[in-house]
């Protein structure tokens, strides 16, 4: 076994380079485990949430299509989402968030732009925008025969997305943008003694009646 000489000047220098590392790497371990550490305590501290979407209502205001001579859709509709920052500590701002309808994942509106928003520790924001089809909407044929059928038996689920960007606020820290994405599932009845090709309702005469507010599904 050899022994390691640190009399000489050189031997000195290599001790000494040897110590200075093994402290530089003991100092970034000791940075690295306090960070941790400290984001951690904030965790436990904060216990952050993703906020909390409800459908409060769906007012079908226009639905019209016609297959099979047509598959184009017009629609408008007039979606009432709330949602809820369910943190103690944690704000929550909304920058560009979009909602618009969807029909077998096929979307039917375009989108519209809510305003930008900031939510407090326990708020709660409602939002009621216009869905409208610009023009009309071109389904493909087997889509446009299945929202037939789907009126035909009476009922027909439109899911309402919510699709954007927030930021999460701490004290005067404020985060980077993260992905907000929001499904609302609407099932709507439909009122019997209408003609299954064709859906054409208006606001007085309540064809498709929205069933009851539903919780949404959120993903950040």
């Amino acid at each position: 076994m050899s022994v390691k000489d640190c009399g000489g000047h050189k031997g000195r220098c290599d001790c000494e380079r040897e110590r200075l590392y093994r402290r530089c790497c003991a100092l970034l371990a000791a940075l690295i485990f306090l960070v941790l550490f400290v984001v951690l305590i904030v965790w436990l501290v904060l216990r952050p949430h993703k906020p909390k979407f409800y459908l409060q209502d769906l007012s079908v205001l226009c639905l019209n299509v016609t297959p099979p001579t047509s598959t184009y859709l017009f629609t408008t509709m007039q979606a009432t989402v709330a949602g809820q920052n369910v943190n103690d500590r944690i704000g929550v701002y909304y920058d560009k968030v979009d909602v618009y309808a969807q029909y077998k994942d096929v979307a039917i509106t375009v989108p519209t732009r809510l305003p930008v928003e900031y939510q407090d520790h326990r708020d709660q924001s409602v939002w009621s925008p216009f869905l409208q089809s610009m023009d009309s909407v071109q389904l493909p044929p087997a889509l446009a025969v299945a929202l037939a059928q789907d009126e035909t038996a009476g009922y027909v689920l439109i899911d309402i997305r919510v699709d954007g960007w927030i930021r999460w606020k701490v004290g005067t820290w404020i985060s980077g943008h993260y992905h907000l994405r929001v499904n609302c599932p609407a099932l709507l009845t439909v009122n019997e003694g209408k003609g299954s090709y064709g859906a054409n309702t208006g606001g007085a005469n309540g064809y498709f009646r929205f069933q009851q507010a539903a919780a949404c599904s959120v993903d950040i």
